[in-house]
């Protein structure tokens, strides 16, 4: 899909559709409306008194061949209330026109902005809204598949906006392009998206893109002595990795060096704590935070901030086997650590341990993990927040800043040393689970223990990762969850957007 200015009166622009938005506060009595009314020979007005436009969010209105506009048909699409429209409504904005036009054949829409102004934020949240909303999930179906293309959308821009708009556009795609690249990392079967495919996938990236990419295997995983990691990995005839991208900056303009490390298990059975079967096909999924990882550095090497930072995925398998580790075994990290294995199901801190420990010896003073860690997220916070915790306000702060702007939620749990006795073990430093209370608060207690005095978040994206439901510009499947933030936050921690 390609994308267009268009510096000009929105009834001028000749398009399939013309897309434009309307709130539940507006008033034909506003002058701007009146004349927009006055310009469609009164159907806007129509529409309101019928009942058929009342401006809920999302709600839309379809108009073929109508008077006074060039386009081949209008559609309204409700916004909600005027005072709460911000970047996430207009990136809904968008995302709700691309999806009911696709659906209506249009091959080429226009959409004027909410709130009357093009700047370059708006139009980023445009051009993201549009092609997170035509991300198809479906992507193994022969039959039954959507059907339709928007090959052209066109932002109406006021005059002496193109330029800042413009810019705003090639962000908007390179972070949509990163989100929808690590949705389909997710979106595969776990039959295709081994470790071994998974690196893979990253090496093309890496190499595509201009990153340096080092993919480390068993041999040399245990040479670093990952047993923590590689503990997980004994399941499963599918060979671990570890992926290690590297994003180098022209210029630095921070001490900082930031790691960015994510939860890689591409098929989590439990083990021989095995999962109950219903609903186990979604565990293909518990590598989302690695893809969101990899999506990140991905549009970090084309948008150039300047801080250096690694982007750090341990991949392997969580299975059954005569080989599997067991309850009650003792595996020792990277870091040194001893961890007794009270359940093989809690995994992927096992994984991220070692993934944070190598991390900080490659360097980084401010590390972010993300995973589908806990079914006791998704129980607390459903799928609308992630849970963030750490051991820097300041940097939790900055995340939670840039998850805002990004259009992803974090909601803050407490991390109090309190929490440490539900992990303590009798056999080694620490154990893997600590019990049915607070589950998401001990297993980030259990990584804050391999991060120690390092700046260090975790994002719990259990609840985020994956949609049963459909939401303006995403479909069910996955989010993509945790890629804009990262982004966001690499551009604050350089010093800039």
């Amino acid at each position: 899909m390609k994308t267009a200015l268009y510096e000009g009166p929105y009834y001028e622009c000749e398009t399939d559709a013309l897309v434009l938005p309307f709130f539940e506060d507006d008033s034909l009595d506003d002058a701007t409306l009146r004349e927009v009314d006055r310009r469609l020979n009164g159907s806007l007005s129509s529409l309101v008194a019928a009942g058929e436009l009342k401006g809920k969010p999302w709600e839309t209105v379809l108009l073929h061949a109508p008077a006074g506009v060039k386009a081949q048909r209008l559609l309204w699409v409700g916004c909600g209330r005027r005072s709460e429209c911000d970047l996430e409504v207009i990136r809904k904005f968008g995302g709700t026109a691309a999806r009911y036009l696709r659906s209506r054949g249009a091959k080429k829409m226009a959409l004027l902005a909410p709130g009357g102004t093009t700047s370059g934020r708006a139009a980023q949240a445009m051009e993201e809204g549009v092609l997170l909303g035509l991300f198809d999930v479906g992507s193994y179906k022969t039959e039954d598949k959507e059907e339709g293309l928007i090959e052209e959308l066109v932002l109406v821009v006021n005059a002496g906006e193109a330029a800042d708009a413009m810019q705003g556009v090639e962000r908007g795609k390179i972070t949509a392009k990163a989100v929808n690249f690590a949705r389909n990392l997710v979106n595969e079967p776990s039959s295709v998206m081994t470790p071994t495919e998974m690196s893979e996938r990253a090496r093309e990236m890496s190499e595509r893109f201009g990153l340096d990419v080092d993919i480390l295997d068993e041999p040399q995983i245990k040479e670093l002595g990952m047993g923590s990691f590689l503990g997980v990995a004994r399941g499963s005839d599918e060979p671990a990795r570890l992926i290690v991208v590297t994003y180098t900056p022209e210029k630095i303009t921070t001490d900082e060096t930031l790691a960015f490390v994510g939860k890689g298990i591409t098929f989590d059975s439990g083990g021989i704590s095995l999962k109950p079967s219903e609903g186990m096909e979604m565990m293909k999924y518990d590598m989302a935070g690695g893809a969101a990882v990899l999506g990140a550095m991905r549009a970090i090497a084309q948008l150039r901030p300047s801080v250096r930072v690694f982007g750090i995925v341990p991949a392997t398998e969580n299975l059954p086997s005569g080989r599997a580790q067991k309850p009650g075994d003792v595996v020792r990290s990277m870091s040194g650590k001893t961890i007794e294995v009270v359940n093989t199901d809690a995994e992927g801190r096992l994984i991220l341990a070692d993934g944070i420990s190598y991390a900080k010896r490659l360097g980084a003073t401010r590390i972010v993990d993300l995973a589908t860690l806990t079914g006791a997220c998704v129980v607390a916070l459903g799928s609308v927040y992630a849970a963030i915790l750490g051991n820097d306000q300041a940097m939790i702060d900055d995340l939670i800043a840039a998850s805002c702007a990004s259009g992803e939620r974090l909601w803050q749990l407490p991390l109090h040393r309190e929490y440490r006795e539900q992990i303590k073990s009798e056999i080694a430093d620490l154990k893997n689970i600590g019990g049915r209370k607070a589950g998401t608060i001990t297993a980030a207690y259990f990584l804050q223990e391999f991060a120690e005095t390092t700046s260090w978040v975790h994002l719990d994206i259990a609840g985020t990762a994956w949609l049963e439901e459909k939401r303006p510009y995403l479909s069910c499947g996955p989010t993509g969850m945790g890629v804009r933030t990262l982004i966001e936050y690499a551009f604050r921690s350089a010093g800039g957007r």
